[in-house]
């Protein structure tokens, strides 16, 4: 989902108030006023920071993303991956160490292009929104709101997702593909270039609708569950955690993997059929999903509602969740990581930045 592509200067803050933070940095520096942390290279440090813990914290949580994977996209007549210790197990025995980490490095190339994409579409969209906010309004001294900074993210995170999304595409192929594949992409751009020769420009784009589709429920439960939380443990504080009326960095790590987590799994079924849409018209696939043997057969869908309305005829309803175990466990300890990471590197770049709400 979009949601993966968010890499913030801390993951305490949701993705909409590091961008904001990002952009207005840029706004003010192109007018000739000194932004905090220097503005466009501050904005760079930070870029650079949010990659490396991006990195990180994907590399640590590869073994689960790619079994997440796995799980989605598995022919049902040929399982190979039941459930998540198994799953991990199985890829162990079968593939070795390097096998749980099959296209991660896709996967963490993707940040920096992607969070540069967010970044500066970030500008253009809320400059636009806030012009027809005044319009609406009659009020020229207005101001975004917290809601129309969330749709000016949400514009954001769509843009970006959809400039990086063919790496996306590729990167969904890479790691469901194994040794025992018939045909085996060498890497990146090997991937990018086949599926574009043998399959055309718009299969770079296969699984893009449920993607934006699903950025709405994810962002906005997120944005929604996060500041009801904050609110509630301000009012209530229970067990000491609110400080002169601050959440601690730690309580508000919590509040956001608990949004992101609830966010995740409503738009979850978008995120399985994305998947299996990216497989369809693969030549020579990956046996995981064409299957092996009698089981063999091609996965076709004609479009997002008849992936949801096969994959439910076939498998049931619960097939919209595969991989949700794996994908949820993740959530904590990618979090922590990519905190921890980025406030190192932002100590060893000097940038001067805050946590804010």
């Amino acid at each position: 989902m979009a949601s993966e592509d968010v890499v913030g200067k801390s993951t305490g803050e949701s993705a909409v108030t590091t961008i904001v933070n990002l952009a207005e940095e840029a706004k003010l520096a192109r007018e000739g006023v000194k932004a905090p942390g220097h503005a466009i290279l501050s904005v760079c440090k930070s870029l650079v920071a949010g990659g490396v813990a991006g990195g990180v914290s994907r590399t640590a949580v590869a073994p689960l993303e790619r079994l997440k994977i796995l799980l989605q996209v598995q022919n049902p007549h040929s399982i190979q991956y039941n459930g998540t210790i198994q799953g991990l197990k199985y890829i162990w025995k079968s593939e070795g160490f390097r096998g749980l980490f099959r296209g991660n490095g896709t996967n963490c190339a993707r940040i920096v292009p992607n969070s540069a994409v967010k970044f500066f579409s970030y500008e253009q969209a809320s400059s636009g929104i806030l012009w027809l906010y005044r319009r609406q309004s009659g009020n020229e001294d207005a101001q975004l709101t917290p809601v129309l900074r969330l749709g000016a993210g949400a514009c954001a995170g769509i843009i970006a997702m959809s400039a990086t999304y063919p790496m996306d595409m590729v990167r969904g192929r890479i790691t469901v593909q194994t040794e025992k594949s018939p045909y085996q992409y060498r890497g990146m751009f090997h991937a990018l270039g086949t599926v574009y020769r043998e399959e055309g420009f718009r299969a770079l784009y296969k699984g893009w609708l449920p993607s934006v589709i699903g950025v709405i429920p994810y962002v906005g439960l997120n944005f929604a569950v996060y500041e009801s939380l904050k609110d509630w443990l301000i009012k209530s504080n229970p067990y000491g955690l609110v400080e002169d009326s601050e959440l601690s960095v730690v309580t508000r790590l919590a509040c956001g993997a608990v949004a992101g987590t609830i966010g995740q799994t409503v738009a979850y079924p978008l995120d399985v059929i994305r998947r299996r849409m990216q497989m369809v018209g693969w030549n020579n696939a990956a046996s995981v999903v064409a299957g092996e043997g009698r089981s063999k057969a091609s996965l076709e869908y004609t479009g997002m509602i008849d992936a949801f309305r096969k994959t439910v005829h076939r498998e049931g309803f619960g097939a919209l969740y595969k991989g949700l175990v794996p994908n949820s466990v993740k959530v904590v300890p990618s979090i922590a990581i990519a905190f921890v990471t980025y406030e190192v590197v932002k100590d060893i770049l000097g940038v001067e930045m805050k946590i804010s709400d």
